[in-house]
């Protein structure tokens, strides 16, 4: 019994790696035999692609949260935190399946209160140390959570927004970017740090 149960845990993962490889039109058998059941166990369980992309995406954002705690925990320092935090969410597998849910409207998934609440507690964290990192003067005042948000956007869920060079070489530029999140930029940023 805790054996089916685990398997049933591990299907919007191995339906999640699909959907990185393909998008969310993903063809439902395929997924299936990732999965390791037929077509109507899939169903029975996801009982349209609606219900099985809701599943990822709340398997994604507890991911986020996770690992954020994981970071903040385990972190010798907020800004050491941070900073391997948002590399490990830009990492390539996981910006693939970042991208594939970004073609879906946000409501879809922000409708479900699970996700809802999950997302909200992934936002807290991701303040807590980047409030951590500027308190410890390792992080620019003048930059805020939603500035780091959005450059996770740009990296996992748009990159193929990017242009060519950065493209083609995209951790160089988001350690170029993090570098200019941190205390002592020479430039004040105009304008005001975004909104989470």
């Amino acid at each position: 019994m805790r054996k089916r149960a685990r398997d049933r845990g591990r299907r919007p993962v191995r339906a999640s790696t699909v959907v990185a490889e393909r998008g969310i039109g993903a063809p439902m058998e395929l997924i299936a035999r990732r999965a390791g059941v037929g077509v109507g166990t899939l169903y029975r369980r996801f009982p349209d692609r609606g219900a099985l992309i809701t599943a990822i995406g709340d398997h994604y954002i507890h991911e986020l949260v996770d690992a954020t705690r994981k970071a903040a925990e385990t972190g010798p320092d907020a800004w050491t935190a941070l900073r391997s935090l948002v590399i490990w969410c830009a990492d390539p597998g996981r910006g693939a399946l970042a991208t594939a849910l970004a073609d879906l409207n946000t409501e879809t998934f922000l409708s479900t209160p699970e996700f809802a609440r999950s997302r909200e507690e992934w936002i807290e964290l991701l303040d807590g140390l980047v409030r951590d990192a500027q308190t410890a003067g390792a992080m620019r005042a003048d930059a805020g959570t939603g500035d780091i948000v959005l450059l996770l956007n740009v990296f996992t869920c748009h990159p193929a927004e990017l242009p060519a060079r950065v493209a083609a070489q995209p951790a160089r530029f988001l350690h170029l970017m993090l570098d200019g999140l941190r205390a002592g930029g020479t430039t004040e940023l105009p304008g005001e740090p975004a909104p989470p």
